[in-house]
């Protein structure tokens, strides 16, 4: 399965925007930095159409160490982000995924 790595999305974002690959890369980089701003102050970012993306808390649990199975070891609780798909984003692999119905 191929990736598009961070390069390969400024990439396309130059030629599909018609910028640089530099200003492409400034971009994806402010956007990044602005959504993880924005996560840390426990706001969320919708992009309609696309998703949205929020920040929740994990519980702590009681794990394993994997090095001894036998010790449990106390996982304390963390904030991990979370993405949530747009119906936009939900519909456009619906629709790949009946094409490929044999």
């Amino acid at each position: 399965m191929p990736k598009l790595n961070k390069a390969a999305l400024a990439d396309a974002i130059s030629s599909k925007v018609g910028v640089s690959k530099k200003e492409a890369e400034a971009m994806l980089e402010a956007f990044v930095q602005i959504v993880t701003t924005a996560l840390q102050s426990d706001e969320e970012v919708t992009i309609a159409g696309f998703g949205a993306f929020s920040a929740k808390m994990r519980a702590g649990r009681i794990g394993v160490n994997p090095q001894n199975p036998s010790q449990k070891i106390q996982i304390p609780p963390v904030r991990v982000p979370k993405f949530k798909a747009g119906k936009g984003l939900k519909d456009a692999l619906k629709k790949k995924a009946e094409n490929h119905v044999v």
